[in-house]
């Protein structure tokens, strides 16, 4: 579940409110819902600018504009698995859309051995490794590098004096590499990560998307980084 939005955007805490429930109570039997917050720049005119807004999300979000037929961008917008466009505000929708994305095939995932180098902690490494065997279509690997928990005091724009909390909210995306068409993917990753990350406030996610914004064929998630306690979670706050 990709969630394209912005603290710039009046409508847009009640939907990431949404998702962080969502991300919490795993609602879909049988499946691992993974979240990811993508935060778009196009909001950073009106008096706010997201610090975690980037050209790389508005720019996958117009992909998915472009490949999906929609006719405009705009915040909030859900995208389920690369294909569905989500509606929070119709709940049959969703039932029927977790239910059908829930039972279809996908590709098993897993991402192994993340540690911070012990050479250079700035340095986050580990490995994806996807099974294909019998998968009809290639696609390319990412990498997502996401904050679990972010608090922001806004002090200007729409959002002017609200505190805002997101899940997941992604700070680097990645392309690793390419799966081919039913052969099995395993590839090494090493990540720089940005001044003053806490680990412990850190999930990954991996993901197999057909080429050009198009359907995703699996995906995992871990918090699980290697050479710091992960019991107690941290928060990244921020009010600029």
């Amino acid at each position: 579940m990709e969630l394209f939005t912005s603290e710039g955007c009046s409508s847009c805490p009640p939907v990431d409110i949404w998702v962080q429930k969502l991300d919490a109570a795993q609602p879909v039997p049988g499946a691992e819902l993974i979240v990811l917050s993508e935060h778009v720049d196009y909001w950073n005119h009106d008096g706010w600018k997201d610090p975690y807004s980037s050209a790389q999300m508005t720019e996958r979000q117009q992909g998915y504009i472009s490949r999906l037929g929609l006719s405009e961008a705009y915040t909030p917008q859900i995208i389920l698995d690369g294909d569905v466009v989500l509606q929070p505000s119709q709940p049959q929708q969703i039932r029927q859309s977790f239910a059908q994305l829930a039972a279809a095939h996908m590709l098993p995932m897993q991402i192994e051995s993340s540690i911070l180098d012990p050479g250079d902690p700035d340095f986050l490494a580990g490995q994806v490794v996807v099974g294909a065997a019998g998968q009809r279509h290639g696609g390319d690997v990412y990498l997502a590098v996401a904050l679990d928990k972010t608090v922001t005091d806004v002090l200007a724009g729409e959002n002017d004096g609200k505190t805002l909390t997101n899940v997941a909210v992604v700070k680097e995306l990645v392309k690793i590499g390419k799966m081919e068409k039913g052969k099995d993917f395993q590839q090494s990753f090493r990540v720089k990560l940005w001044n003053g990350v806490d680990p412990r406030n850190l999930r990954l996610v991996a993901f197999v998307q057909e080429s050009g914004e198009g359907k995703v064929l699996g995906a995992t998630m871990t918090r699980e980084i290697a050479a710091h306690s992960t019991t107690d979670a941290a928060t990244e706050r921020s009010a600029k």
